[in-house]
């Protein structure tokens, strides 16, 4: 059976006695979340309830109103569905100018847990000054940097763990030059992007915002290495 005869089985089924179960709400919901080529499935999905909704036709002002009743709740359960693929689809961010700044930004003061950094450097104050205060608010901060870097005028990384941050510098001769960031283990900031104002203003950079599981575990695994490797400031 194709998808969208499915998809066109389901909504007659359900439409027969003008009522949208939610064991029939579910179900619905489930095969528009299991097939392939989204996008094109859930417009498919979402005319085809109105095609069905006209056939079906009214036999009174009771049926009517009941139809209107199932018919939005098979748009609003389309359009969770989208929302939800949208929510997660990959991001991507290019500089110069402030759009990697700001999604960073973002995505800190958005975080409600914990934030795990591991950058080259820090010293956009945009940055750092969020950083401090999804910390000050409970968010459990984790920071890695370069040993070298954290060295440069304007880094803002010894002044972050002078007001409580927990950093960490590795210790290698060679530069840690990773730019991520783990954001409530469901969210992975990762890119060319230095967390400077130079990242910004003149350099060409760029992030990607991901929230494929498989490679945030990974990027996880990795961080903690590098967090036992590292010594605290």
């Amino acid at each position: 059976m194709s998808e969208y005869i499915k998809i066109e089985s389901l909504l007659v089924q359900s439409i027969i006695d003008f009522k949208l179960s939610q064991d029939e709400q579910y179900a619905f919901r489930n095969l528009l979340e299991g097939l392939a080529n989204k996008d094109e499935l859930l417009a498919y999905a979402r005319n085809k309830a109105f095609d069905v909704y006209r056939e079906q036709g009214s036999v009174d002002s009771d049926s009517f109103h009941a139809g209107l009743k199932w018919l939005e709740k098979i748009v609003k359960t389309i359009d969770g569905v989208r929302n939800a693929i949208s929510a997660t689809q990959p991001e991507a961010y290019f500089s110069p100018g402030d759009s990697c700044a700001n999604q960073i930004i973002h995505r800190i003061q958005s975080a409600k847990q914990a934030i795990d950094i591991c950058v080259f450097t820090i010293s956009d104050n945009n940055i750092s000054d969020a950083i401090l205060a999804a910390y000050e608010k409970g968010v459990k901060v984790r920071i890695i940097s370069d040993n070298f870097k954290a060295n440069d005028q304007g880094s803002d990384i010894y002044d972050l763990a002078k007001k409580g941050v927990d950093v960490r510098l590795d210790k290698s001769p060679n530069h840690m030059h990773h730019k991520f960031a783990i954001f409530d283990q469901q969210i992975l900031v990762n890119g060319s992007f230095n967390w400077t104002r130079s990242a910004s203003t003149v350099n060409e950079e760029n992030i990607t915002v991901l929230y494929d599981a498989s490679l945030i575990t990974l990027f996880t695994q990795a961080f903690e290495s590098l967090w036992q490797a590292s010594e605290s400031i």
